[in-house]
């Protein structure tokens, strides 16, 4: 038997799929795994409780968690938008289950549920409808948070999410991974610097009004005329805004920035508004996401991963929406770690740290690795 195992069915019929992935599992890690991990595509809500049910029945696992979404992983294939089950399952990974909620009191969201001093990595599945998953990120000093959102509705309520025999369309699922399982997280945001970095000089909230002294629209103009055509065309499908992580670097390649969106630039005022705060004193620079980046980007960062096994929460965006060809993560995921036992899903943001620090992404590829 295996430590881990992992199995993909895009059997339409949710009893057939079930049993398939299920049998595939029993027999590469064996009855009675210490986790279990289950991605539904939107086609088999309806059915999840009575897969939850099954996997219980003839796997036995410790702990099961799971939820729908837009699309699933299994091995080197990504079923998008189509019928398709994965399931993954690892022994001598000892997990403490947990149910969480969104508790709101006069200083801002908290999360209610959490394991009073836990430690570890918590692999969380929110759902993005119900659940303010930025409030996850500080769960704890000494907690890891991995994990992406369910994907698989466009309303509040139609997702379902799995906690051993409960089924949710609410909140969060996670589990608290034991400490001594020693995870890694390799998280791929696919972006590259252009132009040059900035100090900004002058900002509220996520409203940058200067960068070195200048307003941050001509900061933004400057560096744009310096871009070649290609590069031009890269601006013109989108940009963003990379915001160093840590400041004692004294140059900056392409993982030590947070990628966040530019979402608006006023001319009158010369502000730029991002997708997150950015204090005075912050060095930021603009970036731009192609596929070709994107495929550089995690290729490179997985080019030294070692895992007995790898779960991978990667973007709704990614996929064929944004490589040319199918399967591109899964499949670069699952040769770099020389065909180990791969599952995943697409997410509506992924969760993953950077320079120490957990975040909520989104257009990344985050990939939990597993000893």
């Amino acid at each position: 038997m295996s430590r881990y195992g992992a199995a993909l069915s895009e059997h339409p019929d949710s009893a057939s799929a079930v049993g398939e992935v299920i049998g595939e599992i029993l027999e590469a890690v064996g009855p009675s795994p210490d986790l279990a991990v289950l991605f539904a595509s939107a086609a088999h809500r309806d059915a999840i409780g009575e897969m939850a049910d099954a996997i219980h029945q003839v796997l036995s696992p410790s702990a099961l968690i799971g939820a729908t979404a837009v699309s699933v992983i299994g091995g080197p294939l990504e079923v998008e938008e189509r019928p398709a089950v994965s399931l993954w399952a690892a022994a001598h990974c000892p997990v403490q289950p947990v149910r969480l909620e969104a508790v709101r009191s006069h200083e801002g969201w908290a999360v209610g549920g959490m394991p009073a001093d836990a430690e570890g990595t918590l692999l969380a599945v929110p759902d993005p409808f119900t659940f303010p998953s930025d409030a996850l990120l500080n769960a704890g000093p000494a907690v890891t948070v991995v994990g992406g959102l369910a994907s698989a509705a466009s309303r509040p309520g139609d997702n379902r999410l799995i906690l051993n025999h409960e089924v949710y369309d609410d909140g969060a699922v996670a589990v608290l991974l034991d400490p001594g399982v020693e995870v890694r997280t390799v998280v791929s945001q696919g972006c590259r610097p252009i132009g040059q970095p900035f100090t900004v000089t002058k900002s509220e909230g996520n409203i940058v009004t200067e960068m070195g002294g200048r307003t941050a629209v001509d900061r933004l103009r400057e560096t744009l005329l310096g871009l070649d055509e290609d590069d031009r065309a890269l601006v013109a499908k989108g940009l963003h805004v990379g915001v160093v992580i840590d400041e004692h670097k004294s140059e900056f390649d392409r993982g030590d920035f947070l990628i966040r969106g530019l979402i608006g630039a006023d001319e009158q005022t010369g502000a730029l508004a991002v997708g997150d705060a950015v204090e005075v004193g912050t060095t930021v620079q603009f970036q731009v996401r192609d596929a070709a980046t994107a495929d550089e980007d995690l290729r490179e960062l997985m080019a030294d991963a070692s895992a007995g096994s790898a779960l991978v929460f990667t973007c709704n965006g990614r996929g064929t929406h944004l490589f040319d060809g199918p399967d591109h993560d899964a499949a670069v995921v699952h040769e770099a770690l020389e065909r180990a036992p791969v599952a995943g899903m697409f997410c509506a943001g992924e969760l993953g740290p950077i320079g120490g620090h957990n975040f909520l992404h989104g257009f990344t590829a985050s990939v939990v690795l597993f000893p």
